[in-house]
């Protein structure tokens, strides 16, 4: 396995996923959103994963309002890459598999 955590540090989330894979023994790589952004091939990988943008998108961000005023999906795309604080966290990835959120009922399935 070949886990990455995208996510932030403040985010409880976040750190609950760490600390579910910690638990295991499953070694990750921890990407720090507010750092580092996802480049244009992970995003692209995870939003293939998950089935579209809109289950990457954070309503509780401060942003998602003026993601509002974009009509198509491909405009949406570039606002997250240009601001990763639109992203819902974690991201969790492992090769081309992908969740969004805390979820260890899938996780369990990539053991």
């Amino acid at each position: 396995m070949n886990i990455q955590i995208f996510g932030k540090t403040k985010c409880f989330d976040t750190k609950k996923a760490q600390r579910w894979f910690k638990e295991r023994n499953i070694k990750f790589q921890m990407i720090d959103l507010a750092q580092k952004g996802m480049s244009k091939g992970e995003l692209d990988s995870v939003r293939k994963a998950v089935g579209g943008l809109e289950p990457l998108l954070n309503p509780k961000a401060k942003g998602y309002a003026s993601l509002a005023y974009l009509a198509f999906d491909e405009d949406k795309y570039q606002k997250l890459l240009e601001d990763p604080s639109l992203l819902r966290t974690p991201v969790v990835r492992n090769g081309r598999q992908a969740t969004v959120g805390f979820q260890p009922d899938i996780w369990e399935k990539w053991e």
